[in-house]
């Protein structure tokens, strides 16, 4: 009779979504290496000597992986549709990703064609109303599911493609933001609709043992996006606006140093250079992973570290904020 419990049912609808993906993305990530660069779809990895190539759009494993994950576990448990149109979300992003890996389309075109991709969830955005402290739930209705919910995710997608530069730095900080907010649904007792998110955090997770330093692939903009937008669905699926804002604060502290740095028209600089000691050479500090480095002489992975312990600590405050706060 252990199987009519309710919890326990929930409990491993959990765990398996999050360790099927897993152990399959860490399994088979050797032989996506393997066809990315046999097919020359690599980059360089501009912060190691010699500027090695590394396999590049591994992302594509991660969405991939995911949907089949929750493909196969839907013959043991029956999702709510909420995990189904999720992971349709997550997956037009995907496929933008792919897209914008691929060709240029503009930024203005690449914003308004996201912003309509997130529109699935809105009839299931189940919390309409935004806890404010010492004042309560605000019901904000239409405003929260025609506004709310398609910015937050395509907000969070992007600050997740912008987060990044490091090895691992990128799919590190997602995977944080991502438990966290799981952790978060586990203490409200809430978790019936994130099914599809745990897939893609367990994936996320089997992907990040070959991104981290040194890389031996990276994700791309398929799966920044693909997971940027799977973190802007559970934010808005479960209402976790306040706290969801807090975890993000690094992401968009990187975003508001960005345009600062557009706006008083410094040059543009996307990667720094590594020095004979090892440690990196950043033109400026108009990056917040370029903080540290400007300051001290951290290598990749000291900076990398440094970042993740700075968005572990929003990650807490969010978690620890009561209820859907």
């Amino acid at each position: 009779m252990i199987f009519s419990s309710v919890s326990f049912i929930q409990n491993a609808m959990l765990t398996s979504n999050f360790l099927v993906p897993l152990v399959i993305t860490a399994v088979s990530m050797p032989y996506f290496i393997r066809k990315l660069t046999e097919n020359n779809i690599v980059a360089k990895d501009v912060y190691k000597k010699g500027l090695p190539t590394v396999a590049d759009r591994g992302g594509t494993a991660i969405l991939l992986i995911a949907m089949l994950s929750l493909s196969m576990n839907s013959l043991f448990f029956k999702f709510t549709s909420t995990n189904y149109v999720a992971m349709i979300v997550i997956a037009l992003f995907g496929l933008f990703g792919i897209l914008d890996d691929m060709i240029n389309i503009g930024r203005a075109s690449k914003f308004l064609i996201m912003y309509y991709c997130s529109y699935p969830l809105i009839q299931y955005a189940t919390h309409t109303a935004v806890t404010l402290p010492s004042v309560g739930d605000l019901e904000l209705g239409i405003i929260y599911l025609q506004l709310i919910v398609p910015t937050y995710v395509l907000v969070a997608s992007n600050l997740v493609n912008m987060h990044s530069g490091y090895n691992g730095l990128s799919s590190g900080l997602a995977i944080i933001v991502l438990i966290s907010l799981i952790i978060k649904s586990v203490l409200i007792n809430d978790i019936e609709n994130i099914i599809s998110v745990v897939s893609v955090t367990g994936a996320t997770l089997g992907f990040y043992f070959y991104e981290r330093y040194p890389a031996r692939i990276f994700w791309g903009n398929v799966g920044s996006l693909t997971v940027g937008a799977s973190i802007g669905a559970i934010i808005v699926i479960q209402g976790f606006i306040i706290s969801g804002f807090i975890m993000l604060i690094p992401h968009t502290v990187n975003f508001l140093m960005y345009v600062y740095w557009k706006i008083k028209k410094y040059p543009a600089v996307k990667f720094g250079k590594i020095r004979e000691d090892g440690t990196l050479d950043v033109p400026n500090n108009l990056t917040l992973k370029w903080v540290l480095p400007y300051y001290y002489r951290l290598n990749e992975k000291q900076a990398t570290y440094a970042m993740f312990l700075l968005t572990s600590v929003f990650c807490v405050a969010g978690i620890l904020l009561p209820g859907r706060l």
